[in-house]
């Protein structure tokens, strides 16, 4: 997946700097950081999203036997609380990188990241040390919620900075390409291992491997991240001596209105991604019975094609406009919240559910190839970082991180025919947001 990415964005369509107005394409050092940031997302997420891909088994090794249901919402309740420090990281990682730059703020939350993953991958399991082991595990998932608070913001503003104001939204589209690939990568590591061994072997110590895999990945991506350059956006601010002491402040007294804009962006996007893709494999094991293997390679079906079609979909959100392709997504995704689920039964093949999960994949592509640029021109550069962080961060709290623990739970209490009434709903909001927000298509960056 690394070298896919890399070879994809070394042949970007001649991307130009945003501060170079003669049209120059792209230097050899500019790609480098452009790889570096996508590569480190993919990174991020693959730890991040790994934890959802093993929460079954996560249940049965840091908690107490017993109600296998109870054991995997007391699995997914740290999954929600590592969404809690995400705030924290997008305040704090954000006002670090608008005040001493993208690039260390992208190298310090891969650092963060994957030291987390490793300690997961080593911490023995409740059998061994008793209730150390789920106080350790939630000690890493803060930590993780916190990096992944940072990560958004100050690759999206990365990568955006390096674009021209016509091709931001293609440019934004790696992050989220970054973003699913990183998802991609921890169904794979699933598959594989569960493919590899038996299903005795992946419970004993494949889960580990993956951990473990996901934080040596990391530290390599950290050796890249540090041979980049920063932006000249950022430069140019440190030369003219613009730089906020206090970004976090200025959002609040300045942009109170598009910090709550950038919520509403986000909102259904973030709930739909945990949804559909995130925790879908776990929700088709737990509604239909297939086997977590195979619900793994259905969802790396899904992922790949939304991977092909992403950059495709910032060429269009460049060309048409970021309203038109976010305002399709979000009606197209209130439409498609019944059949989601609802066309899941009992012995259900491996390609239906493929199919279904693609469908819900293409819809949400939308979202990913013009929501990173959409929140990234409501602020300035003296701001960006955190104006993006920290709102995203709040979106992704409050409705992404809950959202498997009150599926799985409205499941188990019998009423997870119904879930699909709550996504519709946020999709629906969303929708308005984007139908009353200006279009920023072709305007300079401030």
């Amino acid at each position: 997946m690394n070298n896919e990415s890399n070879a994809a964005l070394h042949h970007l369509p001649e991307l130009e700097s945003s501060s170079n107005t003669n049209g120059r394409k792209l230097s050899k050092t500019e790609r480098k950081a452009m790889v570096a940031a996508t590569l480190g997302t993919i990174v991020e997420y693959t730890d991040w999203v790994i934890y959802a891909t093993f929460s079954t088994i996560l249940a049965r090794q840091f908690f107490p036997s017993g109600n296998s249901l109870t054991a995997l919402l007391s699995v997914l309740a740290v999954f929600a609380v590592g969404f809690l420090m995400r705030p924290i990281g997008g305040a704090v990682l954000g006002t670090f990188a608008d005040r001493y730059g993208r690039k260390k703020g992208l190298t310090l939350s891969i650092l963060l990241m994957s030291l987390a993953s490793l300690v997961i991958g080593i911490c023995p399991n409740y059998e061994s040390i008793g209730i150390a082991a789920p106080i350790i595990l939630v000690l890493a998932r803060l930590t993780q919620g916190f990096s992944a608070g940072g990560e958004f913001g100050s690759a999206s503003a990365f990568l955006i900075e390096s674009a021209p104001s016509n091709r931001r939204a293609f440019a934004g589209s790696w992050q989220w390409f970054a973003i699913n690939a990183g998802t991609l990568v921890s169904f794979l590591l699933g598959y594989m291992l569960a493919s590899i061994g038996s299903d005795t072997a992946l419970e004993d110590w494949g889960w580990r491997v993956a951990f473990v895999i996901a934080a040596l990945m990391g530290l390599l991506t950290l050796w890249i991240r540090l041979s980049v350059r920063e932006t000249e956006v950022f430069q140019s601010r440190v030369a003219k001596k613009t730089v906020k002491k206090s970004p976090l402040r200025e959002i609040f007294t300045t942009h109170r209105k598009d910090v709550l804009r950038v919520i509403g962006v986000a909102m259904a996007g973030n709930l739909l991604n945990y949804v559909w893709m995130v925790s879908y494999p776990s929700q088709v094991h737990l509604i239909t019975g297939m086997s977590i293997r195979d619900t793994l390679l259905a969802g790396s079906i899904a992922v790949g094609v939304s991977l092909l079609l992403m950059p495709f979909v910032g060429m269009l959100a460049d060309r048409v406009g970021r309203r038109p392709v976010l305002i399709v997504f979000a009606f197209s995704a209130a439409l498609w919240a019944w059949p989601s689920f609802g066309l899941l039964y009992q012995g259900i093949s491996l390609a239906e559910v493929a199919m279904i999960q693609t469908v819900s994949m293409v819809i949400l592509t939308g979202f990913g190839a013009a929501s990173a640029v959409t929140m990234a021109e409501q602020f300035p550069a003296e701001v960006r970082v955190t104006g993006i962080a920290l709102p995203y961060a709040l979106s992704v709290t409050v409705f992404g991180g809950t959202s498997p623990y009150l599926m799985t739970a409205m499941t188990g209490g019998g009423y997870g025919h119904l879930f699909w009434i709550y996504l519709a709903a946020i999709s629906l909001i969303s929708g308005i947001v984007y139908l009353r927000m200006s279009e920023m298509k072709g305007q300079p960056l401030r």
